[in-house]
Parts: C-alpha cells; structure tokens; sequence
C-alpha cells in the first residue's frame, strides 16, 4: 500500500511538473510570440513613417516586435546586405550607393518623399533655378546679391555623406555634382535649426520638415507641394525605399504588405508629410527617365 501510495505522489508530482513546463511555454509563447523581432534600420527621413507602422502593427499583432533606428540611408543599405536587419530604409535606389552589394535585395517602395531648400529668412531669395543651387551648393556662388538677394555669404549646411537625402538632393538638384565641403548634420531636425538661427544658411530637408521659421525655396518658380511632385512638375524628390534580402517572408512580409496597404496610406503618409505611391502621377526610373502612368 505505501509503494502504491508513494507512486501515486510521484505521478501527481509529474502531472504538476508537466502542467506548469507546459503553461510557462504557453506564456513564454504569448509573451514573445514565436515571433523572429523586425529589425529596421536606416534613412531618418523614412524612419516616422516606419515607426507609425511599427506601433500600429504591433498593436494588431500581440507578440511581435517591431524596432525601429536610424542611421541614414548608408548604414540601412550596408546592414541589410549584410543580413544583420529584416529591412534597410533608403532614399536611394540600393545600386546608387558605393560599396553595397545590391544583387539579392528586393526592393519595397512605400511612399514618396519631396526635399526641398531652405534659407534663413533674412537672406531675401524665395525661388532659385537648378542651375543656381548647383553653383551654391559646389562653391561656386559665395554671396547672396549674385542670385538676387542680400549682400550677405552663403553659408552651406549640408546633411552627413551617408545620407539619402543628401544624395537625392545631389542628384536631382545637382544633377549628379557633389557638395562643396561644409558643415554636416545627421538629421533634418537639426538641419533645419541651424538655417533658422544661422544668418546666411541654406540647406535642404524633407517636405514633413516645412516650417514658418525657413524660407521655403521655390524651384525653377516651382513650389515644393505635394501636387506638383505628383504630376512631376518639382524635380526634387526621391522614392522611399525598404529594402530585405530576398523576398520577404513570415512577418517581415506581413509588416511590409501593411505598410503598402490602401489603409495604412491612407491613414499615415500624408499625415506625417509624405506622398502617397497612388497619388504619383508619374513613375521615374534609376535613370531619370520618366513616364506618366
């Protein structure tokens, strides 16, 4: 009787065992969710729009987790290469950076972005053709008064080399020249503080960066707005660009396929100051080549 006894407790102590391995899995499981994380890294002009997403996805999807850094366009497109992230962020297209094997990264355009120039208030120029941001941006203009302004110098305020809005801004502003050495900031935020409190500065910065305490610089008499980056009227814009090693599976696909939904669009891009990829007019290639849709 005492053996049978003895088994007996030794059974109900496996049961309990058994039970409690099995509700810790279950709570460990609810808790992480058997989720691989979502890691994205890179261009801080896309990084409000994938943080939006990262929140709201998370919120629909219990137990999966979404991180969200900068780091600029550069260091998104060399992380993901080398598969160190689930998505690298860029302005840029992934074979216009230096140094980035692109070959097996899949392309996911969410949104557009429009860049425009900035001056401080003081200097007296609202509106500079393509030609005259090159010659500023190159060094070759110095003074205000040669492009119808103040007598005053030019001071250059330009974002760090590995930045997509800075390369953007080089190649459809600058038509592929490269910057006069200047100062470099690592955000469009500190970017744009420096032009307000700085006489003479002029940068560039992403249309969600539009404020009253910057003279907006029209282009070629062109005003940097939405419209006229959809129907192709205002040169300066770039696609935003999350790019994954190979195709997508899993969350990483389902977070993406989000992120290009009609209600995620509708509800955020131009919201937090981008443009959406169904209100463009036009589709432009690597290239330059542009046709209308």
């Amino acid at each position: 009787m005492q053996r049978s006894h003895l088994g007996g407790i030794i059974a109900s102590l496996v049961v309990l065992v058994i039970a409690g391995l099995l509700v810790f899995a279950y709570q460990t499981r609810d808790k992480n969710g058997n989720n691989a994380p979502i890691t994205a890294v890179g261009s801080t002009a896309l990084q409000p729009l994938v943080e939006a997403a990262g929140e709201d996805y998370q919120k629909s999807h219990p137990g999966t987790s979404v991180t969200v850094q900068g780091g600029g366009s550069g260091t998104g497109l060399s992380q993901i290469a080398q598969g160190a992230v689930s998505l690298g962020n860029s302005d840029l297209y992934a074979q216009e950076k230096k140094g980035i094997n692109s070959k097996n990264l899949v392309d996911h355009r969410v949104a557009v972005v429009g860049i425009m120039p900035i001056v401080n208030q003081e200097v007296g120029v609202d509106n500079l053709t393509l030609e005259q941001l090159t010659a500023i941006f190159t060094g070759k203009i110095t003074n205000w008064k040669d492009v119808g302004g103040n007598d005053q110098k030019i001071v250059l305020v330009n974002r760090a080399a590995g930045s997509g809005t800075r390369a953007a801004f080089e190649k459809w502003a600058m038509n592929g020249a490269t910057s006069k050495e200047a100062q470099e900031q690592d955000s469009s935020g500190m970017v744009k503080s420096i032009v307000k409190n700085t006489p003479g500065a002029i940068s560039y910065v992403a249309f969600a960066y539009k404020s009253s305490d910057v003279t907006s610089v029209k282009v070629n008499g062109i005003m940097p707005t939405d419209e006229n980056v959809e129907n192709g009227s205002y040169p300066i814009w770039s696609y935003e660009h999350i790019y994954t090693k190979g195709q997508p599976t899993a969350d990483t696909k389902s977070f993406l396929e989000y992120m290009q939904s009609t209600a995620f669009q509708k509800k955020y891009v131009e919201k937090l100051g981008y443009i959406a990829m169904n209100k463009m007019q036009i589709d432009r290639d690597i290239n330059g080549h542009v046709t209308h849709k």
